[in-house]
């Protein structure tokens, strides 16, 4: 099998082939149903596979879809660890557990967020406030996300988020759109006000699976930011933290922090780490998410403002609608055969260093 056929077409495929690969390598199974449905009406899951002894108390954990359309690359990752037979090589004493499409309303819909609207990557947050501020988001707001989509409207809102860019800086723009925001629960990137179901079920197989677990490693696929077919190690745990410097030592010093500003990533808020933090409160973490490039930066963000404006104005079913989710799968997935091992190629190398340093301790 080529390393293209690890990738499915849709989330409908991927999940499948996910249960029926698990299956047959003899891992222990559980599924969590989302309480939305797919485009057709079927039935969403995030679905579960722990390979090796239950009460292992060191674990690789990889985790797909946190924002849904970038599911395809996680999975193909996690589906393709399996079919390769690679899942044989699991060091003795070491857990696997792949957790897949964790957000599975977005894989299914083309969405980078939860059936709530809700950047998963930005929903761990204290939600009994208060939530932390974007002023620069609420400054744009209405131009981010416009009531209407047309050839006049983009060029309009092009033009003032490059005059924003040209006073205030890249980093600057890129931090009022992507760094998370909490008070328009309609716009991009939006943290939520309260826990989303994929937090709960996130934390509920965290802590029920790795109660026991002293070192856990885990690697989060994603997609859309960086260099095409680039997996750039992002890790978010405090620059102070031991957690970081064995994150560093484990991957030869090439990982990248967004505190540290050496990430192609602003700092975020409300991302999945903190959670996980708070959640193995008993174990060394060592958390990276695998960072994949696509298109450019604008063309990804064009992408995500059609694609809120669809989802709030426009008809998914229509021609426009069709070419926008076009539009966001090209802006997170690149069918393409290069891309697709560039991609494995990255994503095995640094699994196998996790196992390494699971082993080393």
């Amino acid at each position: 099998m080529s390393v293209s056929e690890y990738f499915s077409k849709d989330y409908g495929q991927a999940r499948k082939r996910f249960i029926d690969a698990s299956k047959q390598a003899g891992a222990a199974m559980s599924s969590y149903q989302c309480p939305s449905a797919g485009p057709d009406g079927e039935v969403l899951t995030t679905d579960v596979a722990w390979h090796g002894e239950p009460d292992a108390e060191r674990v690789l954990v990889t985790i797909s879809a946190t924002h849904g359309a970038e599911g395809f690359c996680g999975s193909g990752v996690q589906i393709g660890w399996l079919d390769s037979g690679l899942y044989q090589e699991r060091p003795d004493g070491i857990a696997l557990l792949q957790i897949h499409a964790i957000n599975p309303h977005g894989f299914a819909w083309l969405r980078r967020v939860t059936e709530d609207n809700i950047d998963l990557n930005r929903n761990f947050v204290d939600h009994s406030g208060p939530y932390p501020e974007n002023s620069a988001y609420d400054e744009l707001a209405e131009v981010i996300c416009p009531t209407s989509w047309d050839d006049a409207t983009i060029a309009d809102t092009h033009k003032t988020l490059r005059a924003y860019a040209d006073s205030h800086g890249e980093k600057a723009l890129q931090s009022a759109i992507s760094g998370g925001q909490y008070s328009h629960a309609d716009g991009l990137f939006f943290g939520g006000n309260s826990v989303a179901w994929s937090q709960n079920i996130l934390m509920e197989v965290l802590s029920g699976k790795l109660s026991g677990a002293k070192q856990v490693a885990v690697i989060d696929y994603h997609t859309g930011l960086g260099p095409r077919g680039h997996g750039e190690r992002i890790c978010c745990h405090s620059p102070e933290s031991n957690d970081l410097k064995r994150a560093m030592d484990w991957y030869d010093e090439d990982v990248t922090s967004p505190l540290l500003g050496t990430s192609s990533s602003v700092e975020l808020h409300g991302v999945n780490v903190f959670g996980m933090e708070k959640c193995l409160p008993g174990a060394d973490l060592t958390v990276v998410a695998l960072e994949y490039g696509t298109q450019s930066s604008p063309e990804v963000n064009l992408a995500l403002r059609a694609d809120n404006w669809l989802h709030l104005h426009g008809d998914p079913m229509s021609k426009k609608g069709r070419e926008i989710k076009q539009q966001i799968r090209d802006a997170f997935y690149q069918d393409a055969d290069d891309w697709k091992s560039a991609i494995w190629a990255r994503a095995v190398e640094t699994q196998k260093m996790a196992f390494r340093g699971l082993s080393e301790g």
